[in-house]
C-alpha cells in the first residue's frame, strides 16, 4: 500500500465577481455574479515511504489546494486521497498527530510568544512525552540554528511525523538559511526516512532535494518523472562550458554545436548528443585549440521547466 494515495481529486472555488468603481462595486451589492474556478481537476498520484516529491506549477495551479487537502484542513469536492489508509479530513485527529506542515507564507507559531514558549505550548497540543519532546527539541536547536522560518520548520517536526508536507519553506530566506533548510530536509528524510512533499518556486530547492517531479498546471498532473527523466523529455541539449588558455583565440563558431554565450576566456556551447557525442565535440575542440578546463553541464533547470510550460500553455501567472 503506498504511503500516500491521491486518486482523481476535485476542487472548486466559487468565486464573487463585480464590475470596477464604485458603480460597479454598488450593482454587485444587488446583482451578485459568481463564477467556479476549478483548482483541481482529477489529480492523480502516489508516494511511498520515504520518498521526496517535488511538486511544482505555475501560481494558481492547485499546489497548495493539493497540499490543504492531503493535511486534512480542505475537503475535495470528488475523487480519493488515503494516508496510511485514512482519509485525512475525516479522520483529522489521527491524521495530523502524524504529520507535519509548514506554510512558508503563514506561521503556526504565535507573534507574541516566544519560539521556546510556543515549543512548549505545541507539545502540549500533540501530547508529547517530555523526555522526548527535550532530546527532539534540543536536536532541533542545535541542528537549524533557529531563527523564524527555521523554527516553523523544528516546529512541525517536535512531534517526530512520518510524513513533512512543505509549502515554500524557503521564501524570503536569505542563501545560508536556504542551505540550512535544505541540508535539514534531506537528513529527515535520508536518517528518519520522513515522507516529504515538496511545493516552490525555487528550482534550485527541487534540484538540491528532489529525485521525482510532479509538474502541476490548470488542476491537472502535467508530468510526473525523475528530474533528469523529465530534462531529457523537454530538453535533449547539453551545455559544454571550455575555458581556453590565458590569449588564445576563441573559436567564432563550433561544427556541432550552439555557441550561447561568452565570458572573457570562457564559452559556453549547446549541442544535442543525439547528433554531436560529448567526447567528439571535446576532441574537436581540444585538437584545434588551446584549452585549460572543459567541463560538462545539464541545462539550468529553471530553463527546463520554463521550456515545459511553454509547451504546455501554463506560463507562470
Amino acid at each position: 500500500m503506498p504511503h500516500i494515495l491521491v486518486d482523481h481529486l476535485l476542487k472548486t472555488y466559487r468565486i464573487s465577481e463585480r464590475d470596477p468603481g464604485v458603480m460597479g462595486a454598488l450593482r454587485g451589492l444587488l446583482h451578485r455574479r459568481h463564477r467556479t474556478v476549478e483548482a483541481m481537476s482529477g489529480v492523480s498520484f502516489e508516494l511511498q515511504r520515504g520518498e521526496l516529491l517535488g511538486f511544482i506549477g505555475p501560481n494558481g495551479a492547485g499546489k497548495s489546494t493539493t497540499i490543504k487537502i492531503l493535511a486534512g484542513i480542505l475537503r475535495p469536492d470528488g475523487g480519493r486521497v488515503e494516508i496510511d489508509g485514512r482519509d485525512p479530513f475525516l479522520d483529522r485527529e489521527r491524521h495530523v498527530a502524524r504529520i507535519g506542515v509548514v506554510f512558508g507564507q503563514r506561521t503556526q507559531l504565535w507573534w507574541d510568544l516566544p519560539v521556546g514558549d510556543g515549543f512548549d505550548l505545541l507539545r502540549d497540543i500533540y501530547r508529547v512525552d517530555p523526555v522526548r519532546y527535550r532530546r527532539t527539541r534540543d536536536e532541533l536547536v542545535a541542528l537549524l540554528h533557529l531563527e523564524r522560518m527555521r523554527a516553523e520548520i523544528a516546529a512541525a517536526l517536535l512531534h517526530e511525523p512520518d510524513i513533512l508536507f512543505l509549502d515554500e519553506p524557503t521564501i524570503g530566506l536569505d542563501a545560508p538559511s536556504k542551505l540550512a533548510v535544505r541540508d535539514f530536509v534531506r537528513r529527515a528524510n535520508r536518517e528518519r526516512g520522513t515522507t516529504v512533499l515538496l511545493t516552490t518556486h525555487d528550482m534550485h530547492d527541487i534540484e538540491a532535494l528532489a529525485e521525482r517531479m510532479i509538474v502541476i498546471g490548470h488542476g491537472r498532473v502535467l508530468a510526473d518523472s525523475p528530474v533528469e527523466a523529465l530534462r531529457s523529455q523537454v530538453m535533449a541539449e547539453r551545455r559544454l562550458v571550455v575555458d581556453f588558455a590565458q590569449g588564445a583565440a576563441l573559436p567564432s563558431e563550433v561544427p556541432g554545436a550552439t555557441v550561447h554565450a561568452r565570458d572573457g576566456q570562457t564559452l559556453s556551447l549547446d549541442f544535442d548528443p543525439a547528433v554531436t557525442s560529448a567526447p567528439a565535440l571535446i576532441a574537436r575542440i581540444a585538437a584545434d585549440h588551446a584549452v585549460e578546463d572543459i567541463r560538462l553541464e545539464g541545462l539550468a533547470i529553471e530553463a527546463v521547466i520554463a521550456r515545459f510550460y511553454a509547451m504546455h500553455g501554463a506560463a507562470e501567472a
